[in-house]
């Protein structure tokens, strides 16, 4: 049989098989073996750190030659990059430099990648001139790199659309001996260079540990004029002085921001994005900010803010709940988390605002379920439409509470409760009468639920797809029952 299938349909047969079974397929023979990887689209590899394994990746990757997705990570089991004295004569010099030879050859051997996650260890910015020449098709970039960053690469990427950078430290001399940050140079650019601006094409962008004092940045956000969604992670500053008064090139736009522990720079980031944030719909915000800048956000944005998810322990009160109901009728998805000075009033003046277009709730480790029992059942009076439900790490949330809040939430086809341990089988038993949409569950860490209601629940509820839940609750009537009705098993 093997005889009468040519290299094209044993292709396209390995491309149609599921995860599990295509592991298994280049175990057959030497012949299915090179026509799987040349068939693989999508790899991800976890990188040795020592430096002898440079020769054997560039030769894994010649071996894959139409990937157009590939994610390199680092493998934690091995010690991290150092030069000891056997090594230092066969190896690179300097940690970013090695790096730079992997990254090197990932553009020699993937001609046709179109997403790169190249997160094994920092690369220079001088490194880069290589996937630029090469990968024509990129239109995805993760990378890491030493601060202080640059990016006058980017010009090199026409069809660059997303772009993530991760801090990895400091900056290393050796890494970036090319490169002044002087009188001479105008934001990190040669003033040889062209100082015109250009519109690059990144609709994404993703930076981590920005410093205040980051030279550079400027001609980044006067560059980003296309951007649509843009993440700041664990920063404290938006680049240098003249830095941040070009960040609010990019905010017109701007239709997603997440600020995840940006306490430094949260205010004036909210301050600029109220006066010219008026395309924005969905706002994440992780420890960082004051009450007062939020409060100034909500109420003057003129913005239709669609998705608000917020994780503000001590800085979020019914105060800013009253005015997301005064001036964001239209929530589509509220998530708040560690919300330790909302109340059970903030929160129903909240939902029965935007009762009619709410189809996701969560209320994450949101002490005010215990301290206001009936909360949840008041709450879901007025929210028919809800969809989505997370009320993950609740741990004293009990089975009659849940229950009741259901009876008015039937439409349900999402919910989380990882985490919470006091509710027993009775509510697996309760959702498979009341909810008949139920698609996601999440039961992980609800050590009151047992292997019997998993069982019951997998094998009666009509529309499963997916459901988190520890391996130790899965009978094999489950597991079967799971398989034959191609519902997803996540541990």
């Amino acid at each position: 049989m093997d005889n009468l299938l040519c290299d094209e349909l044993v292709q396209e047969i390995f491309q149609r098989l599921p995860p599990s079974t295509s592991s298994a397929v280049p175990l057959v023979c030497k012949r299915w073996l090179f026509l799987h990887r040349i068939s693989k689209s999508s790899l991800s590899v976890r990188l040795p750190t020592h430096p002898s394994f440079v020769p054997s990746f560039s030769s894994l990757l010649s071996r894959y030659p139409r990937l157009t997705s590939l994610t390199v990570t680092p493998d934690h089991s091995t010690p991290l990059f150092s030069l000891t004295p056997d090594a230092e004569a066969e190896a690179p010099s300097g940690a970013s430099l090695f790096w730079d030879h992997h990254l090197l050859s990932v553009a020699s051997n993937c001609r046709n990648l179109r997403h790169l996650r190249f997160l094994a260890g920092p690369v220079s910015p001088s490194a880069l001139v290589s996937p630029s020449s090469s990968c024509k098709h990129l239109t995805s970039l993760s990378i890491s790199s030493f601060r202080p960053f640059c990016f006058r690469w980017l010009t090199s990427f026409p069809s660059l659309k997303e772009l993530s950078v991760v801090d990895c430290g400091g900056a290393n001399s050796n890494d970036f001996s090319t490169l002044k940050f002087d009188s001479d140079y105008d934001d990190g650019v040669p003033s040889s260079q062209p100082s015109s601006e250009m519109e690059l094409p990144l609709e994404f962008l993703c930076l981590s540990g920005i410093g205040a004092g980051d030279r550079g940045m400027g001609w980044l956000w006067k560059s980003c004029t296309k951007l649509r969604r843009l993440q700041l992670r664990s920063c404290e500053g938006t680049g240098d002085g003249a830095s941040f008064s070009s960040f609010v090139s990019c905010l017109p736009g701007l239709q997603e921001l997440e600020l995840r522990t940006c306490r430094t720079i949260a205010d004036g980031v909210l301050l600029r994005l109220a006066e010219h944030g008026g395309s924005l719909n969905s706002l994440l915000l992780y420890d960082g900010g004051s009450r007062d800048g939020l409060h100034h956000f909500i109420s003057r944005c003129s913005c239709t803010l669609q998705r608000l998810d917020l994780r503000l322990p001590l800085d979020l009160d019914n105060d800013h709940l009253s005015a997301v109901a005064e001036n964001f009728r239209c929530l589509v998805s509220l998530r708040l988390q560690s919300c330790c000075l909302v109340t059970g009033e903030g929160l129903k003046t909240l939902g029965t605002a935007v009762s009619s277009e709410l189809e996701e709730l969560a209320l994450i480790n949101c002490d005010v379920i215990e301290r206001e029992p009936g909360l949840l059942t008041t709450l879901a009076q007025n929210l028919s439409e809800l969809k989505k439900l997370d009320l993950s790490y609740n741990e004293m949330l009990v089975d009659k509470e849940f229950v009741s809040m259901l009876v008015s939430c039937k439409n349900l086809v999402d919910i989380k409760l990882r985490g919470c341990r006091r509710l027993t089988n009775a509510t697996l038993v309760s959702m498979l009468k009341i909810c008949k949409l139920l698609e996601n569950l999440d039961i992980l860490q609800c050590y009151g639920i047992g292997v019997e209601a998993v069982e019951l629940f997998v094998l009666n509820s009509p529309r499963l797809r997916r459901v988190r839940v520890e391996e130790s609750k899965l009978s094999a009537v489950a597991k079967v029952s799971a398989s034959q009705k191609f519902i997803e098993i996540v541990s």
